[in-house]
């Protein structure tokens, strides 16, 4: 037969990431109600690493009476619909007092379940289980002075007013306890977030500490309560697979002390969650499209120099830039946690693949002037990039000469929702009118401008140099 130590040492490795340490600490527990008397079933669970659900790893049956259970349990899994004290101590740390649960042999009883910490947080939950036929109302019931019956009358009856004529109507779980932290007020949004949270009793008249799902305890808050008590304490928790906002107002109302209100906002944080998947999915796309892109720019290259046409080896460079162009702009998109790009990184990444093409013109330079952050989207980004690469090519081919020394200047600014793009030279001019018709470079440069950018295109050319203007609106 297997020793408990054993088991508990297998099923922990099974079901969870615990280390050594925090196994032996389970262990070390388990020992203790080994060498003791118990008077009641008694279990160590702890919280599976795959599934939102609980693994019972010991099992103690009582030494004197009867135990609920046929057979140990060890193995067996603790559901939240069914133990929502158990789950609920292993996510927030906090003692769950007297809740019931339905056992995995189908038996109501009352759970009082404590945590097992290690110095990082909860590792595992100690179940102790009383049959449910113990008077269920024992556990509630309440210390200090009671209300005199007239005042508890009034108070009952405004808050039964107030209950059926507005807070049912919300769409918010509203729970409110007394003084001593006992639940005396709810409404029916808050039955339907418990019950799918697992608890199978009406919650009213529990106390807070069995009914907290942020980590605080009633004395906590009563503590915040005596330092601010105007000032409203809220908090996000995740509880049963669902996202809760938490508040908590300090109540002046005759008996009544402390207000909650659970806002599920599950549907929004799975939106973020989804939003951010996507992102990392479209990130990843243009990261693999940049790289294909190079490598088909590296297969041009590998064709350029095996051909022995000057023509084709011109055509086949001019092919490069422009598909590094594009790659440049996936290249920061990969990069980027928004879809929008900064046309001044754009802009260097260009002016540096085709220093690369042409590093046997180091006389000349490039001056690149931005007055402040363009941020555009990745489709005329890609647009730009293009365009910006035909125009510092031809600056660079065919504007000084056998690359004498020359400057060109990039210059992008921001009027309103007007965007403009300057790149000039100080090199030879040349014939705009017979270039249009007949360089492929200046007509893919209009065509974008036109029909990618919806703008204006502007060239001037002469003894002095070159300047290409486009607009477009932002």
């Amino acid at each position: 037969m297997i020793d408990f130590k054993e088991r508990i040492d297998q099923l922990c490795t099974l079901y969870t990431g615990l280390t050594e340490a925090d196994i032996l600490q389970i262990s070390e527990v388990a020992e203790s109600f080994e060498l003791s008397a118990v008077q009641c079933d008694v279990f160590i669970d702890v919280l599976s690493s795959v599934e939102d659900e609980a693994i019972v790893v010991y099992h103690r049956a009582p030494d004197e009476g009867k135990s609920l259970y046929k057979r140990s349990v060890a193995g067996e899994k603790a559901l939240r619909e069914n133990e929502p004290g158990v789950l609920r101590t292993l996510e927030t740390g906090i003692m769950s007092q007297g809740l019931v649960a339905n056992t995995q042999e189908n038996h109501l009883v009352r759970q009082t379940v404590y945590p097992i910490k290690n110095q990082d947080g909860v590792i595992a939950v100690v179940i102790y289980e009383k049959d449910v036929s113990d008077n269920i109302q024992d556990h509630f019931n309440m210390t200090g002075a009671p209300c005199e019956d007239g005042e508890m009358s009034s108070m009952l009856t405004a808050m039964l007013r107030f209950k059926d004529s507005i807070i049912n109507q919300l769409e918010d779980a509203v729970l409110v306890f007394d003084k001593h932290g006992f639940l005396k007020l709810k409404n029916k949004q808050a039955d339907a977030y418990y019950r799918q949270l697992g608890y199978l009793e009406d919650i009213e008249g529990l106390h807070y500490d069995n009914l907290s799902l942020d980590q605080t305890t009633f004395s906590e808050v009563m503590k915040q309560y005596s330092v601010s008590p105007s000032y409203p304490l809220t908090t996000d928790v995740k509880a049963a697979g669902r996202y809760f906002q938490v508040k908590r107002l300090f109540i002046a109302e005759q008996d009544l002390c402390v207000g909650v209100i659970l806002h599920d906002v599950s549907e929004i944080k799975n939106k973020e969650a989804e939003i951010i998947s996507k992102s990392v999915a479209i990130r990843e796309i243009h990261h693999r499209v940049k790289n294909n892109l190079q490598t088909v720019a590296s297969l041009l290259r590998i064709q350029g120099r095996q051909t022995e046409s000057p023509e084709a080896k011109k055509c086949l460079n001019d092919s490069v830039s422009r598909i590094l162009a594009i790659a440049a702009t996936h290249e920061l998109l990969s990069t980027e946690i928004e879809a929008q790009v900064d046309l001044l990184d754009v802009i260097r990444l260009i002016v540096s693949n085709i220093e690369r093409c042409f590093v046997d013109c180091q006389a000349i330079r490039v001056d690149i002037a931005s007055d402040h952050s363009i941020c555009l989207d990745s489709d005329r980004t890609v647009a730009i990039a293009l365009i910006v690469s035909e125009l510092l090519h031809n600056s660079y081919e065919h504007a000084f000469g056998d690359c004498s020394k020359g400057t060109i200047t990039v210059n992008a600014r921001l009027d309103g929702e007007l965007v403009t793009v300057v790149v000039a030279d100080n090199g030879t001019g040349f014939s705009v009118e017979q270039a249009s018709t007949k360089s492929l470079g200046l007509s893919i440069v209009r065509s974008y401008v036109k029909d990618k950018l919806k703008g204006k295109l502007s060239i001037v050319s002469g003894g002095g140099g070159t300047t290409v203007t486009f607009k477009f609106k932002k």
